[in-house]
Formats: C-alpha cells, structure tokens, sequence
C-alpha cells in the first residue's frame, strides 16, 4: 500500500512506559517535514501526469502544507529522498520526451507514407481515365467514321433511286402518251369505220 500524507499525519506512536523511548517533539517534527515532502511530491507526480496526458495540471493552491519545523537530524534523510525522487522524475521526463518524439517521428514518417500513397493512387486514376477517355474518343471516332459513311451511302442511293424513279416515271409517262396516241387513232379509225356502214 503506497504511503499518503495523511498516513503520516494520522500515524500514532505508542508511548513508553517502563523503558526510554525517542523523543515525541522531535518524532512529530520530523512526520511533520516528512508530510510536507510527501504532499510536494505527489502534487509534483499528479502534475508530471497531467503533462503526460495533456490535461490541465493540478492546482498547487491544492496541495495542503502543514507547518514545519526544521530538525537537524532528519535533513539527510530527507536531501537524499529528495535527490532520489529528483532523479527518478528526470527520469521520467526523459522516457516521456523520448516516447513522444518517438510518436511524432512515426507519425511523421505515417503522415508522409500516406500522402505518397495517395499521389501515386491520384496518378494511377488520373493516367487510367485519360486512358479511358482515349479509347472512348477512337471507339466514338470510329463510329462517327462509319456513320459518315452509312450517310454518304445513302445520299448515293437515294440520288440513284430518284434518277431511277425518274426514268421509270418518265418511261411509264412515254408508254401513256403512246398508249394514249395509238387508241386515240385505234377509235378513230373505229369510228370513220361504223359510220360507213
């Protein structure tokens, strides 16, 4: 179970009775120092955190000092659990440093590969639909082509079938009139006929 401030602060010593024990100011000067150093780390682990993981950090107007008394003794203690935890937030620090460069590289390196990506995707769609639109532009070409030509076969056609039907209304015209001639002479002859006898 990890140690709180007010573990420290709520931590009771049982009294001696028959045998000499250490001195209670001096214990509860020293708990006092330690609850202080305690609070001041952790307000400095809450903020480290924070930091980490891009959240606002922590008021120090939260961090409750209790007062202090300086005691000789205990200052070595406590200079070296300082230096420690010191050591071990640099630490930290730079394992956090690191990790995030490490994160902004790769994302770099990912945001890079991507945008390669879609170039070359961009590209390959772009050369495939100017060669798409090649092939439909002959294919369409060569159809106009081919209409040009039904067209130009029709318009010849159609001038024969009229110089054709020309000709043959025109004859059917000719044979009339020569029909109509000979039966004008044919009744002619037919009456100058009957009326002789």
């Amino acid at each position: 179970m990890a140690l709180t401030p007010e573990d420290v602060v709520n931590k009771r010593f049982a009294q001696t009775k028959f045998r000499e024990g250490y001195d209670q100011d001096e214990v509860d000067d020293f708990l006092d120092e330690v609850v202080v150093e305690l609070r001041r780390l952790t307000q400095e682990n809450e903020e480290l955190k924070a930091k980490l993981e891009g959240r606002a950090p922590v008021a120090a107007a939260e961090a409750k000092p209790a007062a202090v008394v300086a005691a000789p003794v205990a200052a070595p203690v406590v200079a070296e659990s300082v230096e420690d935890e010191s050591a071990s937030t640099t630490n930290l620090l730079q394992l956090a440093r690191r990790l995030h460069d490490e994160h902004v590289r790769e994302g770099i390196e990912k945001r890079d590969s991507l945008i390669s990506e879609g170039n070359a995707t961009a590209a390959r769609i772009v050369a495939e639909a100017e060669t798409t639109q090649r092939n439909e532009l002959a294919r369409l070409n060569k159809e106009k082509s081919g209409i040009e030509h039904r067209i130009d076969e029709l318009r010849t056609f159609e001038k024969e079938y009229r110089t054709k039907l020309r000709s043959y209304i025109e004859g059917q015209l000719n044979d009339l009139d020569t029909n109509s001639g000979a039966e004008s002479n044919v009744t002619a002859a037919s009456g100058r006929s009957g009326f002789g006898s």
